[in-house]
């Protein structure tokens, strides 16, 4: 075998070598790299630094997806708004899908264009695939493109947690880009919020998941709006696999929710409603019809999508499902798992306040203290007050109750594969002060 430096492309290329790393560590000019990424199709973009503050609850994973990124480029690309706010669903579902492989196809030229200039780039997919062995007790996300959107000046999070652009309102799909260079000029999160706050995206979520408060009830969202994703999906596979018979199965779910999980499985999942993005005003392209008669932008807007017929899917004994049947009384509720169980002691840690229901905490004011033994030993205080819910690492202050468990057993009760009784019998639970607080902090989450 030659030696390496006899190698012919070795001999062509070292000669170049010097002046290629050079042009690799000097910065970007951030009107050259913006015309690129529009010309490839985005219709926005920004610019932000990985050592960015907004970027450090992420700057980690970021660096294992690409070793070498220096900065993240995020982008939108805009969708039609009209095919959004229809309450034909099947409509928006495919402008959806129609954007989101257009945001992929932006970043994938994108990157092209950029290794043709010997600038190394990396474009995650806008959703999937995901990581999928990860869930549901980590995010199966690779990237969150949200706060990266945020801080690149590509709008600000409305109450209803969709980024809304200045201009195009909240009917984009966001992109980012990885590069391994420096940008001369970032983009810095822009200084208003276009959020109107007029609390449309309140009025017409059918689970309530949005307080107008700006509390976000993130278990109502997810287990109807997302019923033919990654958790609602497997739930489904449970109940069908947990039928006895055909007439078992259909006793649970009728032709049309049939239908629905094959066109998912087909298509791409469907979203049951994102009714939040259709009936937002805000944007400068958007906000004029509102403006000029808000009779009227209830009226053809907002109506339709809470009156419409349709089923609306809850975890039993939620918050959302008291909603429902309160302020949507024509509409069909049905209950059913989420699928976003709790499958190790370090998930419930990190998830349970995305399940809290306040509602079910009325008049809680109790401070709790977990101790978990086993493979992952976790201490952790848990305070219900208000109507809210706060977790922190470490035995902060003093407890109502503290609760002794060992880990596997814990996420073992919490899914019903073993009862207290038998857990409380073994020790395998144990609870210092009032048991009555400990059903009441049950009560609050819909495990």
């Amino acid at each position: 075998m030659s030696r390496l430096n006899e190698h012919p492309t070795v001999k062509k290329m070292e000669p170049r070598l010097v002046d290629i790393l050079e042009r690799r560590t000097e910065p970007l000019d951030a009107v050259w790299l913006r015309e690129l990424v529009i010309s490839a199709g985005a219709d926005d973009v920004g610019f932000v630094s990985i050592d960015r503050s907004e970027l450090k609850d992420q700057r980690d994973e970021l660096l294992q997806l690409f070793p070498s990124v220096r900065t993240v480029i995020p982008y939108v690309v805009r969708m039609h708004r009209e095919l959004i706010r229809t309450p034909f669903r099947s409509v928006a579902n495919h402008e959806f899908h129609n954007t989101g492989d257009e945001v992929d196809d932006v970043g994938r030229r994108v990157v092209s264009l950029l290794e043709e200039h010997g600038i190394r780039a990396l474009n995650p997919p806008l959703a999937f695939p995901m990581e999928a062995k990860r869930f549901p007790d980590q995010k199966a996300w690779v990237i969150s493109y949200k706060p990266i959107a945020v801080a690149g000046g590509l709008g600000q999070m409305g109450i209803h947690r969709n980024v809304i652009h200045p201009k195009f309102g909240n009917f984009i799909l966001l992109g980012a880009v990885l590069i391994d260079a420096d940008i001369r000029d970032e983009n810095r999160a822009i200084d208003y919020n276009p959020c109107l706050e007029c609390k449309l995206c309140v009025a017409a979520c059918p689970v309530g998941a949005i307080g107008a408060d700006g509390w976000f009830d993130f278990n109502a969202c997810f287990t109807h709006n997302y019923r033919e994703f990654l958790g609602g999906f497997s739930s489904w596979v449970d109940a069908l696999t947990d039928s006895q018979s055909a007439d078992a199965y259909h006793k649970q779910f009728d032709k049309g929710e049939t239908v629905s999980m094959w066109q998912s499985l087909a298509y791409g999942p469907n979203y049951k409603a994102a009714y939040c993005m259709a009936v937002c005003p805000a944007g400068e392209d958007v906000i004029s019809p509102y403006l000029a008669d808000k009779g009227r932008y209830l009226k053809d807007i907002v109506k339709p999508l809470q009156n419409k017929d349709e089923t609306v899917y809850v975890t039993k004994g939620s918050d959302a499902a008291i909603h429902v049947r309160k302020r949507f009384p024509h509409k069909t509720v049905k209950e059913v798992k989420n699928g976003a169980g709790v499958t190790t002691i370090r998930g419930f840690a990190d998830n349970m306040v995305h399940f809290f229901q306040r509602g079910k905490s009325e008049g809680l004011n109790t401070v709790y203290h977990f101790i978990f033994t086993g493979a992952t030993p976790i201490n952790m205080t848990v305070t219900i007050r208000n109507e809210s819910i706060r977790k922190e690492d470490g035995l902060q202050g003093t407890a109502n109750l503290i609760i002794y468990a060992d880990g596997e057993t814990w996420v073992r009760f919490l899914n019903r594969k073993t009862t207290g009784v038998f857990a409380f019998l073994t020790r395998k639970i144990r609870i210092q002060g009032d048991p009555r607080l400990l059903v009441a902090f049950g009560n609050c989450f819909p495990f």
